[in-house]
């Protein structure tokens, strides 16, 4: 009965990562039609930030300052340098469908630093599953290849996004393990709040557009992308581990897309039904494969670390996460 709720634990809090996650390109569609990108951001973590100072003075009495400063790092890499990436990168002229791969190939950079960092193998299956993947996010992204004006050097602005949410999902396990998923949350996007704020002060991009639809993609953001995409990001990783859920990101392409045609009318062609249905296939043989130690991968991931302390709960390692 336990193993049975747990695993239907597993599949919710995937299936809100690959909604939420996806929601994130859908909010900044929706918020740069009456703004810049950098207004969208920090209105995002003004609105996000406060929440998340109300959240850590509650907590404050519970929080350790080694797991504080651990976050403060984390949330650079995963917010911070993530969204700065991927959102300088469109913002620099290249494709969204273009930033959509790169980023994409964070699964790979994840399995194959995770496999000599956490001593997780990495079985054929695996590796094939996460081949496919890739294929997969191609064909659906292939039309906006190659179709954009930006310069050689804008492309390597979505790479470095892609590998500082890489090295947030695998520093994210020797970090204390002291906090809950909703106190690396809060820290993190205290820190995005302060980055993204700061920028857009500087950049005279602070004051938001008074049209209403402004306000409503900034809340679609906040609920949704940072609350949401960035919980159900950390639940995942803790149980699943950094391959499992990074493999997942493989999704949110195709997703987004699917998302975009029932919102906007984006037209959807065959390549996009085809690459879809890969990244499916590549997801389920990742996630339906036993680890190469032998026991369950929820079970796996629950194992801390080398000199880390851990606290469980019901057999979930909980770990401060970035």
């Amino acid at each position: 009965m336990f193993r049975t709720r747990g695993r239907a634990v597993d599949l919710a809090l995937a299936a809100g990562l690959v909604v939420c996650w996806s929601s994130g390109f859908i909010g900044a569609r929706l918020g740069t039609e009456d703004a810049s990108a950098t207004t969208l951001l920090a209105w995002r973590f003004l609105a996000s930030g406060t929440l998340a100072v109300g959240w850590l003075a509650w907590r404050r009495h519970r929080l350790e300052a080694r797991t504080v400063k651990a976050h403060l790092g984390l949330g650079l890499l995963t917010q911070v340098g993530y969204l700065g990436g991927v959102v300088g990168g469109v913002g620099a002229g290249v494709p969204a469908g273009t930033t959509a791969l790169i980023a994409a190939l964070q699964p790979i950079v994840v399995a194959v630093a995770a496999a000599p960092l956490l001593h997780e193998p990495i079985r054929a299956r695996h590796a094939w599953s996460l081949g496919l993947g890739l294929a997969g996010v191609g064909l659906v992204v292939m039309g906006d290849v190659g179709t954009g004006s930006a310069a050689l050097w804008a492309y390597l602005v979505p790479v470095a996004g892609m590998l500082s949410l890489s090295a947030g999902t695998v520093l994210d396990r020797r970090a204390p393990s002291t906090a809950t998923v909703l106190d690396a949350v809060a820290v993190h996007t205290v820190v995005a709040a302060a980055c993204f704020i700061g920028l857009a002060a500087a950049t005279d991009s602070l004051r938001p557009p008074s049209e209403p639809g402004f306000a409503w993609a900034v809340a679609w953001v906040v609920v949704l992308s940072t609350i949401g995409g960035y919980g159900c990001y950390l639940g995942v990783l803790r149980r699943l581990g950094p391959t499992r859920t990074s493999t997942l990101l493989y999704l949110t392409p195709p997703t987004t897309m699917l998302w975009a045609y029932l919102m906007f009318g984006d037209p959807v062609g065959p390549s996009t039904w085809v690459g879809l249905a890969l990244c499916a296939l590549a997801v389920a043989g990742v996630l339906t494969g036993r680890p190469a130690s032998g026991r369950p991968g929820r079970a796996a991931a629950s194992q801390p670390s080398a000199g880390s302390r851990s606290t469980s709960r019901c057999g979930v390692r909980v770990s401060a996460s970035g």
